[in-house]
């Protein structure tokens, strides 16, 4: 009786062995069966082979390749899992846009690629206009791979990046950025895999559980079961990918939305659903400063929006009736919310907030919203929310120095153990981020794209907020009439936007591959 429990043990040791790209591998291509499978009851049996083969192509080879690594020692340095996860960005597309250029086999696969690593990376960007011709099933699978990695932030922040002080937590620990920190007051150190393995145990069946509430709770309210799940995983993951186009999600009317911005402020703080990052508030949530600071600009901005209608005296001959200056607020409040977590939705009434505020196409106040996104370690881009506070009181410190000289500020900021140069660091990303903004949008226009459009592309890609080509600009830009250079810098600025410039200089630095 013991020998078949020491095969088994031998079995699962063996497989967790595996290089960790290659266990990313095979969850991505045994999930192709998810989409085969709704294409078979669907009817859609073209759809539904092209899935099913290469997910049995992908699942045959990941176990001869899995077979080849079998009783192999895993070598793994410091930024080996960092490596992992940007490897898992670059090259996982590729395995995605397989079915999906046999199931559209009237686009190419470069196209196909470049759709697939837009879903992967939660930037939500499309390159085909018109909903209608990608098919369900398409559809299903572009949420079902934002979905995933949505995933893969959740658990890579906690087991990857806050270890290496990347993604944001640099500016609360007291180690460099891409590096451990030693001291008596930590605990004794995971290795990776133990840490990935812990990470997937315990966020995994929470991330699960809220797409399936927010599913049931999208039907409540009236959007059909299909769009229901598509939303449903876009909320969650903050892809913004929907099947019926990034303004048309009014199946459900305002308690749609409202239950959809209940769950994106999930994005404002990794407090709203984990308190696993070592960077809590003794207060809790409401002394968050991440979560007060999105809460905030939550109010100012839509504030603003509504208090326009007045200072600029628009219509105020005409029937104003309460019913319309509700559905002008809502609109700004719930589109606000959606671009500041980076997800990208725009509300039924965001055209009556347009047209109270008398602001024809307010992009510019989208993209500012994108710039700053939602909070570290959860699935939304942009700067963080975390960078700006520790920018902003650093700004009120400075200020109150100007009075009081010799002051000397307190340990600590609401709770956090944001070290003394936190501010620094974050004023050092926010310059690279801007470097990386002006390399993107100077490359974009040396291939042929205007100004206008390669500075809402820019902050769309690096922010991961890809419904801002068709929201950000006077005119939606038509992505597919770009040209495959210019395609291939919109894809590294996703993958730069979705990893950060500091974890890319991180594996770029030779001498921390030997620490």
């Amino acid at each position: 009786m013991p020998k078949p429990n020491i095969r088994k043990s031998s079995i699962r040791h063996d497989l967790t062995q595996l290089p960790l790209f290659l266990l990313m591998f095979g969850v991505g291509v045994a999930s192709m069966f998810i989409p085969a499978a709704y294409a078979a009851i669907a009817d859609k049996h073209g759809a539904s082979q092209a899935f099913f083969y290469a997910g049995l192509l992908g699942t045959v080879t990941f176990l001869l390749i899995g077979v080849a690594h079998a009783g192999r020692a895993p070598r793994h340095g410091t930024l080996g899992p960092l490596l992992s996860l940007f490897s898992a960005f670059v090259f996982l597309p590729v395995i995605f846009a397989i079915p999906f250029v046999e199931a559209l086999p009237t686009t190419r696969f470069y196209n196909a690629y470049f759709e697939m690593l837009s879903a992967l990376t939660t930037t939500g960007a499309t390159l085909f206009d018109d909903p209608a011709r990608l098919g369900p099933t398409l559809h299903l699978w572009r949420a079902q791979v934002g979905w995933m990695g949505g995933l893969l932030m959740w658990v890579a922040a906690v087991a990857i990046l806050a270890p290496l002080n990347l993604g944001g937590f640099e500016v609360t620990a007291q180690a460099e950025p891409g590096r451990r920190e030693t001291g008596t007051h930590n605990m004794v150190p995971l290795s990776p895999r133990r840490r990935i393995g812990r990470a997937v145990r315990t966020l995994a069946p929470l991330y699960i559980s809220l797409t399936l509430v927010l599913w049931v709770l999208l039907i409540v309210a009236g959007q059909d079961a299909f769009n229901a799940w598509i939303h449903a995983m876009s909320v969650i993951a903050t892809s913004g990918i929907s099947a019926t186009g990034h303004s048309a999600i009014a199946d459900g009317g305002i308690l749609g939305e409202l239950v959809m911005a209940g769950f994106m402020l999930l994005a404002l703080s990794r407090l709203t659903f984990s308190a696993d990052t070592m960077t809590v508030t003794q207060g809790g949530l409401w002394t968050d400063p991440e979560f007060r600071i999105g809460l905030s600009i939550l109010l100012i901005v839509p504030v603003a929006l509504f208090g326009r209608h007045f200072l600029g005296a628009f219509d105020l001959d005409s029937t104003n009736t309460f019913g319309e200056a509700f559905k002008a607020m809502w609109g700004s409040l719930f589109t606000v919310l959606s671009f500041l977590t980076t997800t990208g939705y725009v509300s039924e009434y965001w055209s009556d907030t347009q047209s109270w505020s008398g602001l024809g196409t307010p992009g510019l106040i989208l993209m500012g919203l994108a710039l700053v996104g939602g909070g570290v370690a959860t699935t939304a881009g942009g700067v963080k929310l975390l960078r700006v506070y520790a920018l902003y009181r650093n700004a009120v410190r400075e200020m109150e120095k100007l009075v009081h000289s010799h002051s000397v500020s307190g340990a600590g900021v609401a709770g956090r153990r944001l070290q003394s140069g936190g501010a620094f660091i974050a004023w050092i990303f926010f310059m690279l981020f801007a470097l990386s903004f002006a390399g993107v949008t100077l490359a974009l226009t040396l291939v042929g794209v205007t100004f206008d459009e390669a500075l809402v592309l820019a902050i769309a890609m690096l922010s991961t907020t890809g419904p801002l080509t068709e929201m950000g600009g006077e005119t939606p830009i038509a992505l597919i009439t770009l040209s495959d250079t210019a395609k291939a810098i919109l894809a590294g600025a996703m993958v730069l936007g979705r990893l950060e410039t500091l974890a890319i200089i991180a594996l770029l630095t030779p001498d921390l591959w030997r620490s």
